[in-house]
């Protein structure tokens, strides 16, 4: 008997969910027999559908209807809950590491593989900073999201207790840094839900509340154009959030924000949402890389210059065939990732196949962006919204995004109930830590070390 022809995926975002689930369909009669596999290796059991971070910061949504499970969306396929380091595309190995290894002591193990689709995504840019390792909030996973409004509750509370102005002031200030997506729609809903909580606080007001957000371009929220960029600056900065433009972040020590135009505020929360960069693995390969880190691509999603090796997403530089001028790349955006997703899927069966592949073409339809509860700007095809309308199309155009229906259902009844009954504010940072207590209970008093149990 022959070997199947293995299919190995790396990573589960939204290339790797969607490669995988477009090709358990275009397969369905080689993987019946036998013929192939695939093999999808994710550090994560499940895909997290990253547009929704901001609204399951605020509360809107619940974490759990965030993600997607991989193990029930990908029922034909191999999951493996681990770690890629390295990939010898010479030899077609890659070098892995899972969760079973890591308890057996026994150090890596490389898999073997007839294709590669290379789709590992991305992790957030950062700089030399001082105090940002040590004080800097990330928002790129779902658990980033719970934490930071846990952490922006608690502060909060700690407002509220304390007897220190200064103490007070800085759990107060809540610095952004970055002005795309995720900065600002991550601040505007935080801000909303911050601003309602307020009203449960007997000595604590909404006005108390200082919200900066730092940005060294000249603008925010690049994708939606200057003219709706504009507009979302005047729509935060009526709600008294201080929007710094041309402002660098140079130093966060001791819990004081220092900014590049010389402003210093003392602070218990600063948020790092200034880009990102491909993720470590791909330096770690024989593939070819762009200046940027990312693998150079053709228009039919396969890496330059190389056979059986596929890329698509925020890993990959992929030439914008619709696009006027030319060398122009596709942007590393979840519209394009989702919709090359397809295309790489249907070229690597025609691939197997022998059939002729096809070029990944598609014209930018535009952005839509939140901010805040009944609060947005849009750009699409042209036309430009803003207000409630905006806002009413980013959350249509997620929720017709976001993979199953069973979570297309679950997300539009938690916005309906949410519509009828009152904001959640409840803080649940214990579950960070959630063995603390249990350790504490279990550890012997103070001074009864040596004595005898009975």
């Amino acid at each position: 008997m022959t070997e199947p022809a293995r299919i190995l995926v790396v990573g589960g975002g939204y290339v790797g969910m969607y490669t995988a689930l477009r090709l358990q369909r275009q397969l369905r009669t080689e993987l019946g027999d036998g013929t192939a596999e695939i093999v999808v290796v994710t550090p994560e059991p499940y895909m997290t559908y990253q547009p929704f971070l901001p609204e399951a910061a605020a509360g809107s949504i619940s974490p759990r209807h965030v993600v997607v499970p991989l193990r029930r969306v990908l029922d034909r396929c191999r999951i493996v809950i681990g770690e890629v380091h390295s990939v010898d595309h010479a030899k077609r190995t890659a070098t892995l590491s899972t969760l079973a290894t890591a308890e057996e002591g026994a150090g890596t193990l490389d898999m073997t593989y007839d294709e590669l689709v290379i789709a590992p995504g991305s992790v957030s840019r950062t700089l030399p900073v001082p105090g940002l390792a040590d004080h800097g909030i990330g928002f790129k996973t779902v658990e980033e999201a719970i934490g930071l409004r846990n952490h922006v509750i608690e502060q909060m509370d700690i407002a509220s207790s304390t007897r220190d102005p200064a103490i007070r002031d800085a759990a107060l200030t809540f610095v952004f840094v970055g002005g795309g997506y995720a900065g600002v729609e991550a601040l505007a809903e935080l801000e909303d839900m911050a601003r309602y909580t307020a009203r449960y606080y007997h000595n604590l007001k909404p006005e108390d509340l200082r919200w900066v957000l730092v940005e060294a371009s000249d603008r925010i929220l690049p994708e939606v154009g200057e003219e709706m960029g504009r507009y979302a600056i005047r729509e935060l900065r009526g709600r008294n959030i201080d929007v710094r433009l041309r402002t660098r972040l140079e130093t966060c020590e001791d819990r004081v924000a220092v900014l590049s135009d010389g402003t210093r505020l003392p602070t218990r929360t600063v948020v790092w949402t200034a880009g990102v960069k491909p993720a470590p693995v791909l330096a770690a390969t024989d593939l070819p890389l762009d200046e940027r880190g990312r693998l150079r691509c053709t228009a039919r999603l396969t890496v330059e210059g190389t056979e059986h090796a596929w890329a698509a997403g925020d890993a990959a530089a992929v030439p914008d065939v619709t696009a006027k001028e030319p060398g122009k790349e596709c942007a590393p955006n979840a519209q394009h990732a989702v919709r090359q997703a397809k295309v790489l899927a249907e070229n690597i069966a025609a691939s197997l196949r022998g059939q002729p592949l096809k070029e990944y073409a598609h014209a930018y339809a535009g952005s839509v962006a939140s901010l805040g509860l009944h609060k947005g700007v849009a750009h699409v095809y042209g036309r430009k919204l803003k207000g409630y309308p905006a806002w009413f199309m980013h959350r249509a155009y997620h929720l017709s995004r976001v993979p199953t229906f069973n979570r297309k259902a679950r997300v539009l009844a938690e916005w309906t109930l949410s519509g009828l009954f009152k904001r959640e504010i409840v803080s649940l940072g214990s579950l960070e830590h959630p063995r603390a207590e249990f350790e504490l209970a279990a550890a012997p008093p103070p001074g009864d070390g040596d004595k005898p149990r009975s």
